[in-house]
């Protein structure tokens, strides 16, 4: 992992202020003060505070140092007060179509692709791995694998996830073809066609996609900026409706970057039980945290069966390949059976890849560096948007994961802002598509999971200027 010698003070810096120990307009200590208690370069320290400046925290008055900046313009009220607990049919041809079109293999850069870019992925690292793999395993990645996927990266999978608290049991794991096939399998096991389940609202497109293909109903659930999921709108529709699984994203949530909060997690749990309602749990973006400690899962907690958890590695090594797994708690025997259906087993060589990269130290140093990268291009982004949008915009600090949730002021000509976006390769995913109802519609998602250059930072401001133009108008 590349070290950045400067946390070591920022860090300090980040949690007063968060903690409100430092409140607005309160002047930091000065370069040369840090640079002695800390025993840093004066550079260091600089960087330090261009690091803090970029997040939004901390502003340069000339001649006159650094000061605690205003971050109440990042608050914005809670939307969805009026959202009413409606159970709808997933059509979305529209959003399927908008979603696709976007998603173009020759774009050099974009903001719309939740997937590492090319200059993120550990290229070197997976292919060294790969040509270890096949000069030992020969002509047996060749044949079937066991349906449920190798014993031993099943068991590698759980020895990861219990260093985080999280214990899962290899024999109730399998091994699939992604998270996508994950989530399908999970469905599969719980619901039936015609059955009603629980989604986030925002709610990512592929939810909404394995919802449909298996012809179930939904009710959106709001997610809340300052502790995630609502428990209390779920408790109600859970009463009034046969819910029949709950499909969550506690870990940096997409496309908002939320991580549920501890006591939110447990209500979801508490609500589950009383009411016998499966947790669909999805950790993709649990390991791509900001802070000091991976977040655990709702599994964690769990001792009735109910949380089935699912991930892959197509998030934190590379979009191609298709590696997941699924937790299926209680339900076992049904996902077995869901997964035999959609096909033999997965790839040999993806599952003898993954076991090798777990095994040794190259996928832990590769998840730090990657994760260092991701947190300080979300608080450059963060600082662009800040300084290039309208005034009244509100964008969400993420805690981890790959994306940042912003919204434009009521009187800009939406319509007129993703057509100018379009028409100049600025490729944010509009609001819209992450929910069936029109709640987002001054709403789009920024992926920072690519390299951010000149170029992408010109393509934002350009973005921002036009928003500017539309809400003069």
């Amino acid at each position: 992992m590349r070290s950045y010698k400067y946390e070591i003070f920022t860090s300090v810096i980040e949690e007063q202020i968060k903690n409100k120990i430092l409140i607005k307009g309160e002047r930091l200590p000065s370069v040369r003060e840090i640079k002695d208690k800390y025993h840093l370069s004066i550079s260091s320290v600089q960087s330090g505070f261009e690091y803090l400046m970029m997040k939004g925290l901390v502003e340069s008055i000339s001649r006159s140092g650094y000061f605690v900046a205003d971050t109440r313009n990042n608050i914005i009220s809670q939307p969805r007060a009026s959202l009413v607990p409606v159970v709808r049919n997933a059509v979305f041809a529209k959003n399927v179509m908008l979603t696709s079109a976007r998603n173009k293999p020759s774009e050099s850069s974009s903001f719309n692709i939740a997937a590492p870019g090319d200059l993120m992925i550990p290229q070197k690292l997976i292919l060294r791995t790969m040509q270890e793999v096949i000069r030992e395993k020969g002509a047996s990645l060749l044949r079937y694998y066991p349906s449920n996927g190798l014993p031993e990266l099943r068991k590698q999978i759980s020895v990861q996830m219990a260093a985080s608290g999280c214990v899962l049991k290899p024999e109730e794991l399998i091994i699939t073809d992604g998270a996508l096939q994950a989530l399908t399998i999970a469905l599969g096991a719980v619901t039936e066609a015609g059955d009603i389940v629980a989604v986030e609202s925002p709610c990512v497109f592929s939810v909404l996609e394995a919802v449909a293909n298996l012809g179930l109903k939904v009710i959106e659930i709001p997610v809340h900026y300052d502790h995630g999921f609502d428990t209390e709108y779920l408790h109600k529709v859970c009463a009034a409706n046969n819910v029949r699984a709950v499909v969550v994203t506690p870990n940096f949530h997409n496309p908002t970057g939320i991580a549920m909060s501890d006591n939110t997690r447990k209500e979801l749990l508490k609500t589950a039980i009383t009411y016998q309602i499966p947790i669909i749990e999805n950790d993709m973006y649990g390991d791509l945290y900001f802070s000091e400690r991976r977040p655990s899962c709702i599994k964690s907690l769990d001792h009735s069966g109910l949380v089935m958890t699912y991930s892959s590695f197509s998030k934190t090594l590379a979009p191609g390949i298709r590696l997941g797994w699924l937790h299926t708690g209680r339900f076992y025997s049904r996902s077995e059976r869901a997964r035999f259906a959609l096909g033999r087993s997965v790839s040999p060589i993806y599952q003898e890849l993954v076991l090798k990269l777990l095994q040794g130290t190259g996928y832990e140093r590769h998840l730090r560096s990657f994760r260092k990268k991701l947190s300080i291009q979300a608080a450059q982004l963060l600082g662009a948007l800040c300084q290039y949008f309208p005034e009244d915009s509100y964008f969400h600090n993420p805690e981890g994961g790959y994306s940042i949730w912003g919204k434009l002021p009521e009187g800009t000509d939406m319509n007129a802002f993703f057509e100018y976006c379009d028409r100049n390769r600025i490729l944010f995913t509009p609001g819209n598509t992450f929910s069936l109802t029109d709640e987002y519609s001054h709403h789009f998602r920024i992926v920072f999971a690519d390299r951010i250059t000149p170029e992408s930072l010109t393509l934002l401001e350009n973005a921002g200027t036009k928003a500017k133009e539309l809400l003069c108008r």
